[in-house]
C-alpha cells in the first residue's frame, strides 16, 4: 500500500513538471484514505519522452509481477506438499503390508517396515509392485508440474529436496527388498541345517534303539539268551558275527533242546569257499548225528530228540583226527581217522539251525534245525573231560576264547528270535 502511495506521489510531480507550471505557483500534497486507495484513483497514463516507461512504471510492473510470481510459487509449494503427504501415505500403507501393520500406526523397537513374513517371496512381490506404483505416480506428477507451471520455473533447492526425497524413498524400498532376500536365503539354509541336524538325531536315536534291542540290556548278561527256531524252514537260521581262524584242534559246546522227528537237523554249520562241509553237525531223518570234518563223516552216539535240554560237546584235533563226543558232562563216544592231518580253514560263514550248500546260503528245509539253542561256544583247543563237565553241571562258566556266546555276536533271520534262556541250574532240572 505505501508503494502505490510513493507511485501516486512520483506521477503527480512528474505530470506537474511536465505542465511547466507558471512562476509563482504552488502544490498542495494531499494524502490519500486507505479506503480511496481500495476503491482505485485511477491516475492517467502519461507518455514519457521518446514511448519509453517512466521508472516509477517500472517499478509498478516489478511490483505487480513480482506478486503475481509470489502467489503462483505458493500454490505450487502446496501442490507438492500435498504430493509428498500423498507419498509419505503411500510409504507408510507399504510398511504396514510388509509388516502386517495398519497404516500410520508407531512400530516398536527399530525402524524397520516389519518383521519378516511367513512367505518372503509374495512380501517382495508387493514391494516391487507399490514401488513401482510410486515411479508412475512420480512421473505424472513430474509431468503435470511441467504442463501447469511452464512459464515459471521451479526453484532448484526445492527440485533438489523433492528428487533427493524419492531417491531415499527408493532406496529404502531397495534396501527392504535385499533384507527380504537375505532373509530368504538364510530362512532355507536354517531350514536345511535343522533338517540335517534333525536326521543325524533320529539315526542316532535309531541306533541306539537297535542296540538296546539286539544288546545286553535285553538280557540279564551277555550270555543269558537262547535262538528259537519253531519251523522247519530254510529261511529261519542264525548267523555268527565272527569267524574262525585256522585250528588245527577245536572244542565245540552247546545247549539245545528238540523234539523234531524224524531227525534234529542241522544246529550248526561252518562253510568255507571250496568247502561247504567244513565243519558240520546234523542228525537228518532215521540217521544218527553224524559230525562231518571237511566232508568226512563220523557218526555219533549222541540222543538228544526227546524235547528235553542238553549239554552236548565236540572235540577234534588234526593230529591223526582224533575226536570225542560228550553228552550232559559223559563221554560217550571216541574216534580217529576223521579228516587227519586237515586244519580248519579260516574266513568262512558259521550258521545256527541250517546247513550250507554255498557259503552262508542254499539252505535245505530237510535238514533244519527245529528247536531252541544257547551257549554255543568253540575254543581252539581240546578241553579236558573236567573242563566239559564243570560247564555241563553249571559249576563254571567258561565262554569260547575263539567263539564266545554273547548277544552282540548273534544274528538272526527270517522269524529266529532271540529270548531269554532258562538258568543253568534249571536246564539241568530239566534233564
Amino acid at each position: 500500500m505505501l508503494a502505490l502511495l510513493a507511485a501516486g506521489v512520483a506521477l503527480a510531480v512528474a505530470a506537474g513538471a511536465q505542465d511547466g507550471p507558471a512562476p509563482g505557483s504552488r502544490f498542495v500534497c494531499t494524502a490519500l484514505p486507505p479506503e480511496a486507495a481500495r476503491a482505485g484513483c485511477p491516475l492517467p497514463a502519461m507518455p514519457m519522452q521518446g514511448g519509453a516507461l517512466s521508472p516509477e512504471e517500472e517499478l509498478r510492473t516489478a511490483v505487480l509481477q513480482l506478486r503475481e510470481t509470489v502467489v503462483q510459487q505458493k500454490e505450487t509449494l502446496g501442490a507438492q506438499r500435498e504430493a509428498i503427504r500423498e507419498l509419505t501415505g503411500k510409504l507408510a500403507r507399504c510398511e504396514g503390508l510388509a509388516g502386517g501393520k495398519a497404516p500410520g500406526r508407531a512400530a516398536a523397537g527399530k525402524d524397520t517396515m516389519g518383521d519378516l513374513p511367513r512367505d518372503p517371496g509374495h512380501v517382495v512381490e508387493q514391494l516391487s509392485r507399490s514401488l513401482q506404483t510410486l515411479k508412475d505416480r512420480l512421473e505424472s506428477l513430474e509431468h503435470q508440474l511441467r504442463v501447469n507451471v511452464s512459464t515459471a520455473v521451479l526453484p532448484g533447492d526445492f527440485r533438489e529436496v523433492l528428487q533427493r526425497r524419492l531417491g531415499e524413498l527408493e532406496s529404502q524400498l531397495l534396501r527392504k527388498v535385499a533384507e527380504l532376500e537375505d532373509e530368504k536365503s538364510l530362512l532355507h539354509n536354517e531350514t536345511s541345517a535343522h533338517r540335517q541336524k534333525t536326521e543325524s538325531a533320529l539315526n542316532a536315536l535309531l541306533l541306539r534303539v537297535t542296540e538296546l534291542e539286539r544288546g545286553n540290556s535285553a538280557f540279564k548278561s551277555p550270555d543269558a539268551f537262547k535262538v528259537s527256531l519253531p519251523l522247519r524252514t530254510n529261511y529261519l537260521y542264525g548267523k555268527i558275527k565272527k569267524t574262525l581262524p585256522e585250528l588245527y584242534a577245536f572244542t565245540i559246546c552247546l545247549w539245545l533242546r528238540s523234539s523234531a522227528l524224524p531227525g534234529i537237523g542241522t544246529p550248526f554249520s561252518y562253510a568255507v569257499p571250496g568247502q561247504a562241509n567244513e565243519i558240520v553237525l546234523i542228525e537228518w531223518g532215521n540217521n544218527p548225528i553224524e559230525l562231518l570234518i571237511n566232508d568226512k563223516v563220523a557218526q555219533l552216539p549222541l540222543f538228544v530228540s526227546d524235547g528235553k535240554w542238553h549239554h552236548i560237546c565236540i572235540t577234534w584235533t588234526t593230529r591223526d583226527g582224533m575226536w570225542e563226543a560228550f553228552q550232559d558232562g559223559e563221554k560217550l563216544g571216541t574216534g580217529e581217522n576223521l579228516a587227519p592231518w586237515h586244519p580248519i580253514k579260516p574266513g568262512g560263514v558259521l550258521i545256527l539251525g541250517q546247513e550250507q550248500d554255498t557259503v552262508g546260503g542254499r539252505f535245505d528245509a530237510t535238514q533244519a534245525f527245529v528247536g531252541e539253542l544257547s551257549q554255543f561256544n568253540i575254543w581252539d583247543r581240546v578241553l579236558r573231560a573236567q573242563e566239559i563237565v564243570n560247564i555241563a553241571n553249571c559249576s563254571t562258566n567258561m565262554p569260547g576264547n575263539i567263539i564266545p556266546w554273547v548277544d552282540n555276536n548273534v544274528d538272526v533271520f527270517g522269524g529266529a528270535s532271540k529270548w531269554p534262556v532258562e538258568t543253568c541250574e534249571e536246564r539241568l532240572l530239566d534233564l
